[in-house]
């Protein structure tokens, strides 16, 4: 009995988290621009056709990185306590900005957008918008329960907290957990509950 043939366009899941990796280890060694397709197969020990057979695009491969490598850390815990949800959230991203290539990879995705609006919508749709409806969610539960006033403006909170982080990632500024301490305590002052 023959084995039927391989379908061209269905991933190993092996060669695809190896390219993965591989964006992200080179592009935090060398930076978005200096990161080819060929260097990323060489890399992850994959033919380059392999690459453009699964993404369009140096910034889909990217993108698609970046995305898994921030996933695991944005997830809200739910203690009861928003702040110090918040604080754990926002401290597993700075550790992930700070100890991978994603904060080089999310700056090279946006930019390459810039001139590109299909990947810039796409890095909205799989890195923003996820994560506003998370927090918006998050933050009518805290409402809800009293941890903070119901009448906050969580939209200008999410703002302020991802705004501030994304500011200082931007311009390759350092973040440290206690800019992180300092950024909940002066954006909970404004909404604590009475």
């Amino acid at each position: 009995m023959r084995a039927s043939p391989r379908d061209p366009s269905r991933r190993n899941e092996h060669s695809r988290l190896a390219i993965l990796e591989a964006s992200i280890s080179l592009i935090g060694e060398l930076g978005y621009d200096n990161v080819s397709i060929e260097a990323i197969a060489r890399r992850a020990g994959v033919g380059k056709q392999t690459i453009y057979r699964w993404w369009p695009s140096k910034g889909a491969v990217v993108l698609e990185a970046a995305t898994q490598s921030l996933d695991p850390v944005v997830a809200f815990p739910d203690t009861g306590d928003l702040k110090a949800d918040l604080r754990v959230q926002l401290t597993g991203i700075l550790e992930v900005v700070t100890t991978t290539g994603f904060g080089a990879a999310y700056r090279g995705v946006v930019a390459a957008g810039q001139s590109d609006p299909g990947l810039l919508r796409a890095v909205f749709d799989q890195i923003v918008e996820p994560n506003v409806t998370a927090f918006g969610a998050r933050a009518a539960l805290a409402q809800e329960r009293g941890e903070i006033r119901a009448d906050a403006d969580v939209g200008t909170l999410r703002d302020v907290l991802y705004g501030v982080i994304e500011y200082r990632m931007f311009h390759a500024m350092p973040i440290e957990p206690r800019y992180i301490d300092a950024v909940l305590e002066i954006a909970f002052q404004g909404i604590k509950p009475g």
